[in-house]
């Protein structure tokens, strides 16, 4: 069998296309969401070689008009999840015997191919069915996932060719083998690129996955699984199931093959997840990897010599695109006094302008916002509003409107907190929704133990200033508040590559998404010593006489 030591590819960040008006971008995604709009489509699980259906068959709609369905997916029960394990398991030998090269093909391809033939349609269903713009859709579906794909590449090589140094005589070699047993990917509906991410970094590294996604991201998922299948993935690798969380764990967190958790989702249900698997400990045939990025209550802290315009920029952008469902949305602002009047201005203005103009379908290309995912989600941000409208600590100061009758609409909406500790400063709302505390501007450091002490969590933050001592002072007292930092930017946007993403504290387990820090986790090295001429006599030179 022909041998080699193969160079992959460079890796280079997929270009973000504008989709501005007359370019071809623009006119084949707007043929796509038509086309794929205009059809319900029936979606499968896929387990092993076989596209399983059931009797169970739900509707998927648009959460900015939950009264079209457009698709119907075949939800599955314990019996499934238990077929995805045997699947995973039986594909196990054969895929982790497949030499790296070939792996790396099939991922590469899937890069391409979403580069190209798949774009508008990753893209079109990730509009549909998550209500993204189509510029959030473009740097997630397509753009993120496909830097994922090829960094992710780049970066098994670089942990294959880490190797040892060896004495004269002895030749030590290091090899990375893929975990013993099945990876269980959780995904959410938010980034159709973490969605297609979290089992695909396993299964490069040889690793054989059960995948359950969001319910509310099935469409998109289905979209992700049939450009797998057209990548060359060998069936049985990656197995795609629909089914009830707690069906589904009880099924996967008892079985003894159990062999790691790759999870992007709230923290609650990580840490349950996590006292499950601790609790069941003695079941494994080994220790689970579990690598997880959870939950946030992401902070900008403005010192006094901030730029204004710069900052409101920072909290519409960073608070309300993709209607704040992002696990590093701004959520929490502490602005000082000395600036707040014209930050004010400014927010007021703009979050007026998107109500006004920029609000309704995602189909609508002139819009900048959208709706949230669903009922759920719409009752419980409606909550925080409501709350705040009648708190005396509290109170909504731009936005606050909300309406469910055609899709699940909240406002972009801006609440001033009089108190530092109120609960939408503290509690992750995931929603379009945030909060400022005014601080008095001579008192910077107990704005910095604010944001350090009033939440749990520890993803993203930033800080806007034109004092380089005070960003300097800053962003050492804050080391542990954000796994990304920003200095004069919001606190969105990691590019794989350039910003590897991943929190601390009650946000996740920091193991850096788009990193070869990730992609180490899925891997048990083996050290081998091999002595080319082997001593004979046990006796050592000390032992000679003198």
């Amino acid at each position: 069998m022909p041998k080699g030591f193969y160079n992959v590819p460079k890796a280079t960040n997929e270009p973000v296309k504008s989709y501005a008006p007359g370019t071809p971008e623009r006119a084949e995604l707007k043929a796509m969401i038509e086309q794929m709009r205009s059809e319900v489509i029936e979606i499968p699980m896929y387990i092993g070689a076989d596209e399983v259906k059931t009797e169970d068959v739900r509707n998927f709609t648009s959460p900015h008009d939950h009264q079209r369905v457009i698709g119907k997916y075949h939800f599955g029960d314990k019996s499934h999840v238990e077929q995805a394990i045997n699947a995973a398991l039986g594909a196990k030998e054969m895929w982790a015997e497949l030499s790296w090269e070939h792996r790396a093909s099939i991922f590469l391809k899937a890069a391409d191919l979403a580069a190209g033939p798949y774009r508008a349609k990753l893209n079109a269903a990730t509009v549909l069915g998550q209500s993204k713009t189509a510029f959030q859709a473009e740097i997630d579906s397509a753009c993120e996932f496909i830097d994922f794909l090829r960094f992710n590449v780049q970066y098994m090589t670089g942990i294959y060719k880490e190797q040892p140094e060896s004495s004269p005589g002895i030749w030590n070699r290091l090899e990375q083998r893929p975990l013993e047993g099945f990876i269980f990917a959780l995904t959410p509906f938010n980034f159709t690129a973490i969605a297609g991410n979290l089992p695909a970094a396993p299964a490069m590294m040889g690793n054989t996955v059960v995948w359950k996604p969001s319910d509310d991201q099935i469409y998109s998922a289905n979209v992700l699984m049939q450009l797998f299948k057209e990548a060359g993935l060998p069936d049985g690798v990656i197995n795609l199931v629909y089914s009830d969380g707690p069906e589904a764990g009880e099924v996967i967190f008892n079985h003894p093959e159990f062999a790691g958790l790759h999870f992007t989702g709230s923290t609650g249900v990580f840490q349950h997840l996590w006292k499950t698997i601790g609790e069941n400990i003695s079941k494994y045939k080994s220790y689970p990897r579990i690598v997880g990025e959870t939950g946030g209550k992401d902070y900008i802290l403005a010192h006094k010599s901030a730029d204004a315009k710069a900052l409101a920029t920072a909290i519409v952008r960073g608070s309300f695109e993709f209607q704040g469902q992002k696990c590093s949305a701004a959520s929490r602002v502490y602005v000082p006094r000395n600036l707040w009047a014209e930050v004010e201005g400014y927010v007021k203005a703009d979050i007026e302008d998107i109500i006004s103009n920029r609000m309704g379908s995602p189909e609508d290309f002139k819009n900048f916002f959208s709706a949230v995912i669903n009922e759920r989600s719409f009752d419980k941000i409606a909550g925080y509003i409501d709350r705040a409208k009648e708190s005396d600590k509290a109170a909504v100061i731009a936005g606050g409107g909300y309406d469910k009758s055609k899709g699940y609409f909240v406002e972009p909406t801006v609440i001033k907190a009089e108190d530092p500790f109120y609960e939408s400063m503290k509690e992750e709302i995931f929603g379009p929704v945030v909060t400022v505390y005014v601080y008095d501007e001579e008192y910077f450091d107990e704005a910095i133990y604010l944001v350090n002490e009033t939440s749990p969590y520890a993803l993203t933050g930033a800080i806007f200033s034109q004092d380089r001592y005070a960003i300097d002072y800053a962003a050492k007292k804050l080391v542990n508040t954000a796994g990304n930092f920003y200095i004069n930017d919001k606190p969105t946007g990691a590019v794989v590559g350039q910003q590897p993403f991943g929190g601390g504290r009650g946000s996740g387990t920091n193991d850096k998404a788009g990193s070869m820090l990730n992609l180490l986790r899925w891997v048990s090295p083996r050290t081998i010593k091999e002595t080319f001429v082997p001593p004979t006599d046990y006796k050592y030179p000390f032992m000679d006489k003198e």
